[in-house]
C-alpha cells in the first residue's frame, strides 16, 4: 500500500497526452490516412513489412511513419491486426461460399 501511494504522490502531477482527445484524433487520422493508402495503392506489390505480418508498398511508407509517430505502439498493433482480420473476412466471403480445403 506504501509503494502505490508513493507512485501515485511522484506522478501525480503527469499527464498522459496519448490518451487526450486530441492525441487519439491524431491517431485516428494518421490511421485512416494510412490504411486509404493501404486501398488505393493494393495493385502494387508490398515490399514494406509492418506489425503482425501486414505487408504495405513502398509509396505508403511515410503515413506509415506518421502512424507509428501518432499513435501507441500498442493500438498501431492492435489496429493492423484489425485491419488484417478484416481483409481476411472479406477475402473469405468474396471466395464464394467455396470452402477451400
Amino acid at each position: 500500500m506504501a509503494a502505490l501511494e508513493a507512485y501515485a504522490s511522484r506522478n501525480a502531477d503527469e499527464v498522459h497526452t496519448d490518451v487526450l482527445l486530441k492525441a487519439r484524433q491524431a491517431c485516428y487520422k494518421s490511421r485512416d490516412a494510412f490504411y486509404d493508402c493501404l486501398e488505393k495503392e493494393s495493385n502494387k506489390k508490398p515490399t514494406e513489412i509492418a506489425s503482425v505480418g501486414l505487408l504495405y508498398p513502398a509509396e505508403c511508407k511515410a503515413l506509415r511513419a506518421q502512424f507509428v509517430n501518432h499513435c501507441r505502439a500498442s493500438w498501431v498493433k492492435h489496429f493492423d491486426r484489425l485491419y488484417c482480420k478484416n481483409k481476411r473476412v472479406t477475402r473469405l466471403l468474396d471466395d464464394g461460399g467455396e470452402t477451400r480445403r
